[in-house]
C-alpha cells in the first residue's frame, strides 16, 4: 500500500532535523522545469504564481540561485501547511518515520512524486499553473503517466488523501489491476456532504499520522479513523471512497 498526499505552497528549509536519504526520482524532469521558469519574466512569473508582489519576490529570488542538489531539506519536513502540522512528522518516533519512509508520497507539481526522505529545495509551483513548455501546454501533460507509472511501480493498492489538483495525475492513469481508494471528510448539511478545504487538510495530515501510529497495513483499516470528531459512515462509502462524518 502507498499513500499519496498533496504538497503545501509555504514551504522551509531545515538540513539538521533529518537527514536526506535520496535524491528525486525525477530531479532530471524537474531541472528542465527549473531551466523553462528561469527563461521567464518576473512578470510572468508572477502571472503563472497567482501570488502577492511580496512571494513572487521571494520565489523569484529562489529561481535565481537554486540548486536542487545542495543545501536540501527532507521532502517531509520541507512543507508547512495545515496538513503538515496536523501530520507533525518531526515529532515521529523512529518506528513511524520509517512506516511513512516506506508508504507515503508527496505528489508535487515540480518534482512528479516524492519520498519523504528525498531532498528538496523551497519553489512555487502548483500542479495546476499553466506552464507550457515544448514538450507539454500544462503540467498535467508533462507528467502525463509518469507519477502513477512510478507509483503502481512499488504497489498496486494507493489509499489516496490528496486535492483532486493533484490526485488527478494518479487517479487517471490506475492500472486495471490495481486499486485507488479515496478518503472523503465531509459534514452533512440538507441531505449532502460538504468538504470544508481547511477542515480536509487538517483530517489528511492526522490520518497519516493515526496510520503511522497504529502501523496500518491495509486499506480497511482506516475505517477505524475517529480523531477530530471524524467517524467512517458504512453508508455512504463504497469499496472506492471511505467517508468520514464530522457530527
Amino acid at each position: 500500500m502507498r499513500i499519496v498526499i498533496s504538497p503545501a505552497k509555504k514551504m522551509r528549509v531545515d538540513t539538521d532535523s533529518f537527514p536526506v536519504e535520496s535524491l528525486p526520482v525525477f530531479l532530471d524532469r524537474t531541472e528542465f522545469l527549473l531551466h523553462r521558469l528561469r527563461q521567464m519574466s518576473y512578470a510572468e512569473l508572477k502571472a503563472l504564481w497567482k501570488c502577492s508582489g511580496q512571494i513572487a519576490s521571494l520565489n523569484w529570488d529562489r529561481l535565481q540561485t537554486m540548486n536542487l542538489r545542495k543545501a536540501l531539506t527532507p521532502a517531509l519536513l520541507a512543507y508547512e501547511g495545515m496538513q503538515y502540522r496536523y501530520m507533525a512528522p518531526s515529532v515521529f518516533t523512529a518506528a513511524e518515520l520509517a512506516y511513512v519512509g516506506e508508504r507515503l508520497r508527496i505528489l508535487s507539481g515540480f518534482y512528479g512524486v516524492l519520498r519523504p526522505f528525498d531532498g528538496v529545495v523551497p519553489y512555487r509551483l502548483e500542479m495546476q499553473a499553466k506552464l507550457s513548455s515544448c514538450k507539454a501546454k500544462d503540467l498535467y501533460e508533462y507528467w502525463d503517466a509518469d507519477i502513477a507509472g512510478n507509483i503502481f511501480s512499488e504497489t498496486d493498492c494507493v489509499l489516496n488523501l490528496a486535492s483532486r489538483e493533484y490526485s488527478i495525475c494518479v487517479s487517471q492513469h490506475i492500472p486495471a489491476w490495481a486499486r485507488w481508494v479515496t478518503c472523503v471528510f465531509g459534514e452533512r448539511k440538507n441531505g449532502r456532504i460538504i468538504e470544508k478545504g481547511a477542515q480536509c487538510k487538517m483530517a489528511r495530515g492526522e490520518m497519516v499520522r493515526f496510520m503511522a501510529e497504529e502501523n496500518i497495513q491495509k486499506t480497511e483499516d482506516v475505517r477505524s479513523f475517529d480523531r477530530l470528531g471524524y467517524r467512517f459512515s458504512a453508508e455512504d462509502s463504497d469499496e472506492k471512497a471511505y467517508i468520514f462524518i464530522k457530527e
